[in-house]
């Protein structure tokens, strides 16, 4: 192999290799994707204190969080806990509210908290008008009857930068799941 030739495939492998490198340092960072992250050990989640929960009594989920696939795919975008017909629902964080009204066929409330963050309850009827500034545990309304949520069920969904995400994130006192070792005696 002559030297011209030698010369020329090292500057090849030498183009190949910074190309190579370059991609890598403009690429992604490191566990990025589409969905916001919200770091559920920090007691304030990253936006403040943390969420009230949003009725009075047990802290029952009826229906859990399912991301959808995609923007417009199915899944549930919130979580339905057990609150009876006429139960009052309060803010769990400081907020305005953004939309009081019917949408579909269902009464609702939505409260902007700043951040990127916005929750939204339903059925939920309220007084408050859009503009009215709460505060966590303010009341914001009662639960009425209406939509997909089933009977004596408030859903509440919760968006960060327009990102459904699970609100149980956001809540304080919350149970979290325990991993339990398998096909040990316990």
């Amino acid at each position: 192999m002559s030297v011209r030739t030698r010369h020329r495939r090292t500057t090849v492998i030498v183009a190949l290799l910074f190309v190579t490198a370059a991609m890598g340092m403009v690429g992604p960072a490191a566990g990025s994707s589409s969905f916001p992250e919200v770091d559920a050990t920090s007691p304030t989640h990253g936006h403040g204190a943390a969420w009230v929960w949003p009725t009075t009594g047990p802290r029952t989920v009826a229906a859990a969080f399912r991301a959808p696939a995609s923007e417009y795919g199915s899944g549930h975008r919130g979580v339905d806990v057990i609150a009876q017909v006429g139960a009052v629902v309060v803010a769990p964080a400081a907020g305005i509210v953004a939309f009081r009204g019917t949408v579909v066929d269902r009464p609702l409330i939505t409260v902007d908290h700043g951040g990127g963050y916005i929750s939204t309850f339903e059925p939920l009827v309220s007084t408050l008008a859009p503009g009215a500034v709460v505060g966590p545990g303010d009341p914001i309304g009662t639960v009425a009857v209406g939509g997909h949520a089933a009977a004596s069920t408030l859903h509440v969904g919760v968006r960060l930068d327009g990102t459904y995400i699970n609100p149980l994130l956001l809540f304080d006192d919350v149970p979290r799941a325990v991993l339990l070792p398998c096909c040990a005696p316990l």
